[in-house]
């Protein structure tokens, strides 16, 4: 199995896995993958973060604005391996509520990883809301 490979199951089984609670109110596997090294960085469609403290308070305010995900499927359309670092481009198509009120929307994501101690992390999102 080549790292490319070896990267592709990891985004296919436990990002997508953390993606997909945190869209249930449950932030906990999404911190898991995510890095405990800086830096770290969102540019997020909901707010921007620099650092860990930062990170983490986003996750804790995702985690209680979002409830009920119906769907969500992240649509792989860039992605690449060099050595230790990676980075995924996509579409993410969510059907969640937000606040108790259901909403489907698609964001544009970028995210940027890195191995730390034999373990992809993610080191920096960027979303934004795919507009017609």
């Amino acid at each position: 199995m080549t790292d490319r490979d070896d990267f592709l199951d990891w985004v296919k089984s436990s990002l997508y896995q953390a993606e997909l609670a945190l869209h249930n109110g449950n932030s906990a596997p999404r911190r898991v993958i995510w890095s405990r090294e800086e830096p770290v960085s969102i540019l997020g469609a909901w707010r921007n973060a620099y650092g860990q403290q930062e990170v983490d308070a986003v996750f804790t305010s995702l985690e209680k604005t979002f409830s009920d995900c119906m769907s969500y499927n992240f649509e792989l359309q860039a992605y690449d391996v060099v050595d230790g670092m990676a980075y995924t481009a996509g579409l993410e198509h969510i059907s969640a509520s937000i606040n108790g009120a259901a909403r489907s929307y698609t964001l544009r994501a970028t995210q940027v990883y890195r191995r730390e101690e034999g373990e992809w992390r993610v080191a920096h999102r960027h979303a934004d809301t795919v507009t017609e």
